[in-house]
């Protein structure tokens, strides 16, 4: 099976608990070190058996390889997916029934990070997160006061809440280029620092 690393704990030994997102499941395993064993990291995708243990609740890592992509090399690229595939982790530890969403929804941003500003794959990724757990907010109401924001500008708070921008005193983002996100899923319309100002709010968390 194939999956993508989003956490890793090391314990005694070199030995290290892995947490995988798989098509159809998330999985925690034990990966005993070897020195044969090549290095994984998070954010790598993988193909990988599980193996059961009578003395251990958690299965074992086993027959691991590692699949690339072609971008593995350039430094900036992986811290950055790196950032973006260990939010995973903590969202989604305690949910049970994950279906496929989220493995393809990270599987669609790694054929596109070395294509676009992976930034921007990582925040139209997100919009997508939001809108399938019921979480997006396309109404102008600010989370703060509960007032209609009819400013040509919109701040936003984690989780891409709108607030006034006298509300939150947050860096505003052009009302039309975040409709443009929002509806169509697309970060075309917004600029540099509004990319980056969506980016770190998106790194608290999703």
């Amino acid at each position: 099976m194939q999956g993508y690393i989003i956490n890793l704990n090391k314990v005694k030994d070199e030995d290290l608990i892995v947490t995988i997102i798989s098509k159809d499941s998330l999985d925690t395993l034990y990966r005993f070190y070897g020195a044969r064993h090549g290095t994984i990291n998070v954010g790598f995708k993988i193909d990988y058996e599980k193996e059961s243990s009578g003395k251990s609740t958690i299965s074992r890592l086993k027959d691991v390889i590692h699949i690339g992509f072609k971008w593995i090399n350039n430094y900036k690229l992986l811290r950055l997916w790196q950032d973006f595939t260990a939010l995973f982790h903590k969202h989604l530890i305690d949910a049970e029934d994950l279906g496929s969403f989220y493995f393809e929804l990270i599987e669609e941003a790694s054929k596109k990070w070395d294509k676009q500003n992976p930034k921007r794959v990582a925040i139209e990724a997100y919009v997508k997160l939001l809108e399938h757990e019921g979480r997006l907010h396309t109404e102008h109401i600010c989370f703060l006061c509960s007032c209609e924001i009819e400013d040509k500008d919109i701040s936003l708070l984690r989780a891409y809440l709108p607030t006034h921008q006298r509300c939150s005193h947050t860096q505003p983002i052009n009302k039309d280029a975040l409709n443009e996100l929002f509806v169509n899923k697309s970060s075309l319309f917004l600029d540099d620092k509004e990319v980056d100002r969506l980016w770190h709010l998106l790194l608290q968390g999703l």
